[in-house]
């Protein structure tokens, strides 16, 4: 039986009825220990974890033991939702970005301790595809490629590292060139959809706050949640 894995930010899961309808399945691997929620078709983990009290933050994700849950459950392929921030004033919060490339200057994390393994990073075209074509089944304002920056986080980026990553990326967040890599690594298919909650600062006049980026997450929650079950619909 296929089933689907999904890496996702809390805040859009907490408004989907996915948590409801599912059960939580306890799993430890030599990386560690995950909560992954178990349905027929879907194997979801929050990335920041399941406290809202206890929010892990973006350079504390255990990404190994995330996606080796996955992998021992047996995941046909892999769908992150993943909440970012603008470069370019013509992506404006709200569009989806599926990206097709990443970038990171920063150390990624990997499955590999000891062995001298080299991939060449990539995300799944057919992932990708099946991404863009449930978003226009719903006429979802999309960008159908893009550049993903990752920074270490948690910090937000200065006004001029987002002018300086403007001119070579589409969209900045924290996670998912981590979880590209890795599921790349354990040859499991990934691809993402990239919420745009907020313009990165010093895009617009005002500072970027979290506050800001925090309700631009929750007002494109349904958008993804929307996405993600049409997925669901076409695929599994």
């Amino acid at each position: 039986m296929n089933i689907l894995g999904v890496i996702s930010t809390t805040l859009v899961m907490e408004r989907s009825d996915f948590l409801k309808n599912s059960s939580v399945n306890v799993m430890k691997n030599r990386f560690g220990q995950v909560s992954v929620f178990m349905t027929d078709k879907m194997a979801l983990i929050l990335r920041h974890g399941t406290d809202p009290k206890n929010h892990i933050l973006p350079h504390l994700i255990n990404h190994r033991a995330n996606m080796k849950a996955l992998k021992d459950i047996g995941v046909t392929e892999i769908v992150g939702i993943n909440s970012t921030g603008s470069l370019k004033k013509s992506l404006r919060p709200g569009v989806i970005v599926v990206p097709d490339d990443f970038i990171t200057l920063t150390a990624t994390s990997t499955m590999y301790e000891k062995n001298a393994v080299h991939i060449t990073p990539s995300l799944s075209e057919d992932v990708r595809r099946k991404i863009i074509k449930a978003a226009r089944q719903k006429k979802m304002k999309i960008a159908e490629k893009g550049t993903y920056w990752q920074t270490p986080g948690p910090r937000l980026e200065t006004k001029a590292e987002i002018k300086m990553m403007a001119n070579f990326a589409d969209i900045v967040g924290m996670t998912m060139a981590n979880e590209a890599v890795i599921a790349q690594e354990m040859e499991i298919p990934y691809a993402s959809a990239c919420s745009i909650d907020n313009f990165g600062n010093g895009l617009m006049k005002e500072p970027l706050t979290a506050k800001e980026i925090l309700t631009g997450t929750r007002q494109n929650a349904d958008l993804m949640i929307q996405l993600l079950k049409i997925y669901l619909k076409n695929f599994y």
